[in-house]
Parts: structure tokens; sequence; C-alpha cells
């Protein structure tokens, strides 16, 4: 339980003002819609260098701060939402946990794990709710993972390949792409593919990472490939580029009664950069995913080395708005946290064995006494 939700002045239907730090491109593509668009939750103030900016797309009325400091300073926020630049999130988020409120973090959670243990150690002294935003637990792809590796009609899985691959053969001048602390494509989409290979199959045994610039004028790391190895002798491969003109698939997933394969990105990121919105009322409307994905398995009664039956799979319903309906209940008690941070830190380890792999040129095992 958390301090919010132990107090006996708030009831249920109280509704939660967010104050949301920065109105950069996560913030005007995710936080904001989905904060908006969830029952419960009002989005009370914006930090940005931008009013105009920020009134331009939010209406006069939105109340804008200068900075963290004074959003903290204000006594209506009760969570506080950071979807800032990456060297950002670790003295932000342990500043608003100090100042009481519950945070909510984009991904990468830190830039390490020990910056995310810090945070972890705080909330858990002060009961307060921390959460990470990992949104793309609720891609309709993944969705469709975890409901065929639970259901078994694969089998016992014994490959999987996840992508995310892109082609941006320019180099653009942004903090992401350049050369300091929390940038390249391994801190950017590394952390998503680690959290739904762990959602889908567990804390692996061992790590071997190549992280490398690919580029003319790259300064991060724009290619990563990670092999994570399982006890089991399940093997997944993680891969992203931003040289890949012909994308891989964005899943594959073999065992010993069959495969599954979707290629192309869940729609939903782009749906909300064209200005849709998801309606709390209508949640059947929105994510969508018109590429079915490819399923080839042994019928129930076909010996081992018979054909498998070929057939369309239907990519099931994204539900990016979970995430903040999920924080919403949280904070009232009501529901568990959908991201605790205790199990993000696994992706930060995972992230800085990765690391490590990859300048040591090795597979890395992952101790088990280092997750929480």
């Amino acid at each position: 339980m958390y301090k919010r939700a132990m107090n006996p002045q708030v009831v249920p239907q109280k509704t939660i003002r967010v104050g949301l730090i920065g109105w950069g491109g996560s913030s005007q593509v995710f936080h904001g819609p989905l904060i908006m668009s969830t029952p419960g939750l009002h989005l009370a103030v914006v930090v940005s260098s931008r009013p105009d900016a920020v009134h331009a797309a939010l209406g006069p009325g939105m109340a804008v701060e200068p900075d963290a400091g004074a959003l903290l300073a204000r006594d209506d926020i009760d969570l506080v939402v950071i979807p800032t630049p990456n060297d950002s999130h670790h003295p932000l988020a342990l500043a608003a946990l100090q100042a009481g409120r519950a945070v909510v973090v984009d991904k990468p959670f830190t830039l390490n794990a020990a910056q995310a243990e810090r945070l972890i150690a705080v909330a858990q002294e002060r009961r307060l709710l921390l959460s990470v935003f990992h949104n793309r637990r609720w891609d309709g792809d993944m969705l469709t993972a975890q409901a065929l590796v639970q259901s078994g009609q694969l089998g016992r899985i014994v490959h999987a390949q996840m992508h995310f691959d892109r082609f941006r053969p320019v180099v653009p001048a942004r903090w992401r792409d350049a050369d300091g602390p929390g940038a390249g494509l391994w801190m950017d989409l590394g952390p998503h593919l680690l959290d739904q290979a762990m959602q889908l199959f567990g804390r692996p045994v061992a790590i071997a990472a190549d992280l490398v610039t690919t580029r003319d004028g790259a300064q991060a790391t724009d290619m990563f490939h990670a092999r994570l190895r399982w006890a089991s002798g399940l093997r997944a491969d993680l891969h992203g580029s931003a040289l890949s003109a012909l994308p891989g698939p964005r899943f594959a997933i073999h065992g010993t009664r069959g495969s599954w394969v979707k290629w192309g990105l869940d729609p939903q990121e782009d749906a909300l950069k064209a200005g849709q919105r998801p309606d709390a009322a209508h949640p059947e409307d929105w994510g969508h995913d018109p590429a079915v994905g490819r399923l080839a398995v042994l019928a129930p009664d076909a010996p081992p080395n018979a054909a498998p039956m070929e057939q369309d799979w239907t990519t099931a319903l994204g539900r990016y708005p979970d995430f903040y309906a999920g924080i919403r209940d949280a904070w009232w008690g009501l529901a568990p946290n959908p991201v605790p941070a205790t199990q993000v830190l696994d992706v930060m380890r995972l992230l800085d064995l990765g690391a490590q792999s990859a300048a040591q040129r090795r597979e890395l095992p992952v101790p088990d006494a280092a997750f929480m």
C-alpha cells in the first residue's frame, strides 16, 4: 500500500492532480494525451520554458511553471510525471519523491542500476508510488505474444527474435544522438526489448551484447544486438538499428510445436502523433493493428514430424491507456502498480550488464543476487 492510498482523507473517487515536467516529444505524443484521456486524472500543470507552445496545444487555461522546483513548491499536485532527457530522470524523480509526490518516470528509468536502487529506497521509505512508463507492455503484438506463450500452443519456446528497426540515415541534432550520458539506441529502445523479453520469459541467466555506431557522423550507439540466454536453453535475440530500410520481424517466436511471426510496429504511437485519442468509454475503438501475424503449429494429435498448419493470426488490441488507468487505480489503492520500479530495476541491471558485455566482448552471467 502507498501512503496516499492509506490516508483516510483520500477516497477512491478523488481526482488525481498531475504535474508534467517538460513539453517535448514524449509529453506531446504520449503522456499529455494519455493523461488527459484517463478518467480520474487531471493534467493540472506543465513545466516548460515555452508557455506559448503549451497554451497553443492545451489551451490558455493550462498552468505553466518555469521549472521543476516551482512545480514541486505547489500544494495542488499529487503525481509528478517525468518524460525529460534521460540524465535528468534520477535528480527530478528524487526531488519529487522527497517532496512527497507519487512519481512516473519515462524509460529508461535512470542512467544505471545504482540510481534506480536509490529511487526505489526513497519511495519505499516514504511509501510512495513509483512507476516507469514501459508502455510497450501494452503493444498489441506484445499482448498477442504473451497470450500465445502462455497458451502453450507453440510448445516449449526455444528461440525468440525481437526487433525495433528504423531507417534514419541522417543523424539528427538532438540529445538522444549526441555523445552524452543516457544517449544512444541501447538506452532508447533496449529498455523496451529487455522488459518485453522478461515479461514473456522471466529473468535470463546470461547476456551477450554488441553496441555499435554505424551511421556517418554518429556519436552514440545506433545499432545493438543482444542475446539473452535462459537455463532452459531458450535464447532471445534483441535487435535495434537506425539503418534498416527493410526491417526484420517485430516478433518471431519458435517452439517445439510451432512458430509465430509478426511484422510491423504497433500503430498506437502513430495514431497519437496523428492527433487521435483513446476514448475510455469505448476502448474497443482503440489500438487496432491491421497487420496480422502468421502462426504455424502442429495439430493437437499430429505426430512430431508432421507439417504444421499455417494461418493468419489476428493481433490483439493495443492498450496504452491501461498504463495510466493502472496508475490511477494504484494511487487510489484499488490495484497494484502497473509497472513497479522494482521490476524495472531488472531492466536497468541488464542495461548495465549489456554495456559491460559489449566493452568486454563476451557473454556475462546475470547474478541472481543482483535482482530484487
